[in-house]
Order: structure tokens, then sequence, then C-alpha cells
């Protein structure tokens, strides 16, 4: 069998079977799971240091801890340029090509180099920004999934975001190198990249991929990489915090030498400056210890984390485990688009208000350097939103942007305000938007209110009942108004505490996670996972449509083989192994195909949502011809690590194939012989 037939999709109405007259496999024993003991006795490479990257929709950054070090946590030195009032811990996640499509710059040099340009030049560079949202959003993401640049040319996704990691790949050991006198060589790196809980496996696959593009790590070398979940990462940090290092929204007395009243806001300013100071080093102690507020929780206690940044929310549930402190999660992670990119769509809503769609979108293709600026800009001002405040916000508006609505429009920016019967928004004589502070949490209010709805419903689940602290975490924790309404709306049922820093947060749990991958025990499954199978045709069981006559024997075909349930729960490590025969004994090519879906009761590869995601060749040419008749072959998936993986070994001869990571299919997503990757 060809492996073109074999990457044929199914549909609702065409049974893979019938159509490729594939002879298939047929259940030989029950299933049975196992703690699978390798897991543990692997053995553990030795990195020299771990380094974590946290590859974020609005910014991005990289810290690391060696080995020997475990409780010095770096964060990356600082970066040039920077905007005012806005930290510059972080880079901006923003890339610039050349007009040959070769890598430029990074972050803010990427940005400022692209503001620099001519008009009539910048139009030929292509500059990409927010991109990450991308694999969130692509239902059918493939390597070939295309970005589109501000200037409307296209380049493939996967080459965008190898570049992004070649660039922290570079800058992080470039730094360790010169930290410690010689070159560090990449082979001595364990890296860790941070991924919201809620992305599909195609998307951490893709992840993966742009990672191995990178030169990180390789097929042949997969534990090189960990992929981190952002909100499990926070969680593992958050076990560490001191009081001195939190901010509790729900306290009556002062925290940190702050009241309950300062501390939305200006409390959480005055936090950052006291950080800030003693940030000289850019090293943070984590003690060996559990933190303060952890040692309240008790063995069974249960706490939520949200993970609120540019692009998502995700939040996870976990429940501690005594002794060592062991996470287990006990509700699959939730969330979606509202990160605080949303705030900016708000905006963009308000200015096609003012100035009318067509002159928007026609602004952002003609001037795109300009329409950066104006949201740059527009972010210093939105990080300046407090529930409290009272005097008005000014956002400049680009000289290009006044000069080119006059020329597109016929009249001026003043009178386009005058006529808009926007209240809240004036025109300052100074050339700049001048925003009420209403105006200004109105562009909030859509995003915080989705955040709040979709954790009132995560509250309300059985499994969720009786949380004791919810951490609010990610750069969109800093947000007093978001702080401000998770406080009103869940004071009364949990502790709302949120770290110092908070910006940092996912890093340093990261490198944590780096350090110690076995730290979360238990988690949910996300989807509904199996094989598709031929079982032997039961009248009046089985739909007369799916009946496969072959050889004599009716067979039903299409049948989904149930590995495991969505959301059920799943050990570290803990395998699932099925023993499967061929349908026709005299077949030599084995192709087993994975499916996965959304429902828990899937009987059928042909029901609606139900999606292949990995495929296992098993080619037994050239074999021993005195294998038994009724031919054993053993399938395994490994669950409860980010990742998924499976394997398949022909019992006779140990003949083996693994898909190391589950799943996003090419067109070539078959593969035969001896202990050979997937992708």
């Amino acid at each position: 069998m060809s492996a073109e037939t074999d990457a044929v999709s199914t549909s609702a109405y065409s049974s893979p079977a019938k159509s490729l007259g594939d002879p298939g496999i047929t259940p030989l024993s029950p299933s049975h799971i196992v703690k699978d003991s390798d897991a543990d006795d692997a053995v553990e490479q030795l990195f020299l240091v771990v380094v974590a990257i946290d590859f974020g929709t609005t910014s991005s950054g990289y810290a690391y801890s060696f080995t020997k070090e475990p409780e010095c946590i770096h964060v990356m030195r600082r970066w040039e340029g920077g905007d005012p009032g806005v930290s510059n811990q972080k880079t901006p996640t923003t890339i610039l090509l050349t007009p040959e499509r070769k890598f430029h710059s990074f972050g803010y040099a990427a940005r400022d180099f692209y503001h620099d340009l001519d008009p009539t030049e910048s139009k030929h560079w292509l500059y990409f920004e927010k991109f990450k949202m991308k694999l969130h959003t692509t239902g059918n993401l493939t390597m070939e999934t295309d970005l589109t640049a501000a200037n409307g040319k296209k380049v493939k996704a996967l080459e965008i975001f190898a570049y992004a990691l070649q660039f922290f790949k570079e800058q992080a050991l470039k730094e360790l190198s010169d930290q410690g006198g010689s070159d560090f060589e990449n082979t001595e790196v364990r890296w860790v990249i941070t991924v919201p809980a809620i992305w599909k496996q195609p998307a951490k696959q893709f992840m993966r991929q742009a990672a191995y593009k990178a030169g990180m790590a390789s097929p042949e070398n997969p534990e090189q990489l960990i992929i981190a979940l952002e909100p499990e990462a926070a969680s593992i940090y958050c076990r560490k915090l001191r009081l001195h290092q939190m901010i509790d929204l729900s306290s009556r007395a002062p925290v940190n030498g702050y009241s309950p009243s300062d501390t939305i806001g200006t409390g959480f300013t005055q936090g950052k400056e006291h950080v800030r100071r003693n940030r000289q080093s850019r090293t943070f102690m984590v003690e060996n210890v559990i933190g303060e507020i952890w040692s309240e929780l008790e063995e069974g206690d249960r706490y939520i984390v949200v993970d609120s940044g540019g692009g998502t929310v995700d939040m996870t549930v976990h429940q501690i485990r005594l002794p060592e402190g062991h996470l287990k999660e006990l509700y699959k992670a939730t969330g979606g688009p509202y990160g605080s990119l949303g705030v900016d769509y708000e905006f963009e809503k308000l200015l096609c208000k003012i100035f009318g769609e067509d002159f928007i979108e026609q602004f952002k293709i003609k001037r795109p350097a300009a329409w950066v600026d104006l949201m740059i800009a527009f972010e210093s001002r939105k990080r300046a939103a407090a529930p409290d405040r009272t005097n008005p916000l000014n956002i400049t508006l680009p000289f290009s942007f006044i000069d080119y609505y006059k020329k597109f429009r016929g009249h001026s920016v003043e009178h386009a305000l005058r006529k808009s019967n926007v209240d809240f928004v004036k025109w300052s004589s100074q050339g700049m938007l001048r925003m009420s502070p209403d105006a200004m949490n109105a562009l909030f209010k859509p995003t915080i209110d989705q955040i709040v709805q979709h954790l009132s419903e995560v509250f309300d689940k059985p499994e969720v009942t009786n949380v004791k602290f919810l951490f609010l975490v990610g750069g969109f924790a800093e947000s007093p108004l978001l702080q401000q309404a998770v406080q009103s709306a869940f004071g009364s049922r949990c502790r709302v505490i949120i770290p110092q820093d908070v910006g940092l947060t996912i890093l340093k749990g990261a490198v944590l996670f780096g350090l110690d991958p076995a730290v979360i025990k238990v988690r949910r499954s996300p989807l509904t996972y199996g094989v598709g199978v031929l079982n032997r045709f039961v009248e009046g069981k089985h739909p007369p449509e799916k009946l496969l006559v072959k050889d004599g024997t009716r067979w039903c075909t299409d049948v989904f083989d149930k590995f495991i349930s969505a959301d059920q729960s799943v050990a570290l490590g803990e395998t699932v192994t099925r023993s499967y025969t061929p349908a026709k004994p005299s077949q030599l090519v084995i192709v087993i195909n994975i499916y996965s879906s959304e429902q828990d009761n899937v009987s059928f590869i042909t029901e609606p949502g139900v999606k292949k995601c990995g495929t296992l060749r098993l080619d037994l040419t050239g074999t021993d011809a005195s294998v038994p008749n009724r031919r054993e072959i053993k399938t395994l998936m490994q669950f409860g690590d980010t990742e998924i993986k499976a394997m398949a070994v022909d019992v006779a001869t140990s003949k083996s194939v693994k898909i190391h990571r589950v799943f996003l299919l090419t067109a070539t997503a078959a593969l035969s012989g001896h202990h050979r990757c997937f992708m």
C-alpha cells in the first residue's frame, strides 16, 4: 500500500476501509492500562542548563537555570529599546524579514527598524506581529499554513516560528557563553517552550517542528525539548511563593505593607517598584522549600490558575498531593481567545466608528509602520487604565495618520471626531485623541466579561468545588481593571492571589518544570483517542452500510477502538496497550490510523468531528516466514505528558515503529522500517 493511499482523509459519508481496499486490523485481546516503568527508568540525559522560552502573543522572553544551581533562575539580559510606560523585561513578539524574505531582526530592533524605513521602502519589507494566535485559530493547521505580513505578503508560518526560536536560541547561547567565558554548546541545553494549555495537539506538534527547524533539538533526540503548558508552569512557580512575593487581593490585613484599599493598582505598582529595585542582577532565588502560601494547603486542597496573556486566557484546576507537593489536574484545561488583544480590537473598532472602516483598512495597508506606531501609543495608555482613574488618557496620532486622513476624506481629523457622535473621545490641540477613563474602561469590558463568564462556568463544575486559591498570572493580570473584576466576582469563593512580577511567572515556572518535568503527576486527556479497526459483523448490532465481505469473512468497517476518553484522568507515563492482528494473514504492511474526537462516545471513525491525527505504518517485508498465522501487533499509546507518544510492535519479530509526538498530519504521514521516527 502506498503512502499516498494511507493519507486519504475520512469524511462522514465515505468508508475509508471500503474506498482503500485496506485489509485493516482487528482486535486480538482486551485492552489493559499499565504504568510505564520505563518512563521512570529511562536514562536521563544530563544537561548543564535548562533554558525556558515564553513565546507569547504580544511579548516573549527567556530565562535559565544551571542544573547544579536549581534555586537560581536568571532572566535574560535587558533588551535594547522599550517604550515609556511599558516594562521591557521581555521583548515584543515581532519579527522583520528583508524584501528577499531573509531574517533581519526580532523584538524592539525589528519594530524600530521597520518604523524608521521610508514608506516607499517599508512596503517591501515583511513585518509580523501577534502571529502566535494563528496557531490557536487555524482549525486545519499543517506545515504549509501561511502567515500574512503587515504589507499583505504571505510566508510559511513554520519559517517564521523557526526564525523566532532560532533568534532566542542564539541569544541564550551567546549569553551563556559570555557568562561562562567559553562557547556553550546546544547539546548542553535542555530547552523548554511554553504553549497555552488549550492548544490542540497539532499546534503543540507544530511548535516542536519549528524548534527542530531552529536546531534546538531533533527527531532523533526529542527529549532535549520539552513543551510546557503555560498555566501549569505558573502553577509550579506559585508553589514557591513567599508572602513578600505576592499580592493577596482578598486580604483584609495589609500585605507587604499595603492596605487592601491600595492593593488594586497603586499597591501593585509599588510592589513592582520594590521588585524592580531588587532586580539589578536579573537573578531570582527560588528557595528549595514550599512557600508560605503553599504551607496553608493540605492534602487534597484545590486551586485554580488563570493565565491571562496577550492572545489567550487559559485555566487549569490543580489539587495538591502531599508529601512531595506533586500536582494533579482535576479538570481539563479550558479557556479561549480572551487575551488583552481583545482590547486592541475594541480600540480598532472605535477608530473605524470615528474615521470609517474604509479609511482604517487603507491606512493599515498604505502606512503599515504608522499603524504599528499608533498601536504602540495605545498600548502604553492601555496600561494606565484603572478602575478609580479620573483624568483622561491621551493617545498621540502619528502625523501620517492626520495627513493621510485629510488626503483620503478631504477634511480634518478634528472634523471627523466632531461629526462621529462618539462621546468620551475628544480632539486635543496637541494632536492627540483624548479618551475619558469611562471610554477606556469600555474597551476592556467585552474581554473582561468573557473571562469572568468563562471562570463562572468553570467554578460551576462539580470537580471545581471548594477551591482555596485563585492565582491570576500572565501579562494581562497586571491590569487593575481585570484584577478588580476577578476579585469582585470570585473573592467571596476563594482567595485571589497575584504573584509579584506577574508577567514573568510563567517563564520562571517553565524553568522549574524543565528541571523536574515529573512534578505534574496526573493530567486530564483533552480528547478521546482511538484507532480504526475491523470487527466481525454482527447482524442487528452493526449498521448494514458498514458491512464489508472479504475472502468470505463478514467485517464491520470503520470501528473506532477507543484508547482513552476525553477528560479521563491519566497518570504521568500511563500507557494503554491494545493487541491487533491483520484481518488478512498474508498482509505484510500493517497500517494503524490514530483518530481523535472531542466527543466521549464514538463508535465509528466516520462520525462528525472525528479527525485522523497520526499513522503508524509497520512494514513486515523481509521478516521470517515462520511467524505464527495470527500475527500479534501490539499498539501502545502513552498519555499523561504534555504531548502523546504512540508505538506499534510486531511481537514475533520485535520490529517496531514510533510516533514520538502525536499529532500533525503531513501529506506523507506514513513510515516504514525499523525504529524510524514520525515526521
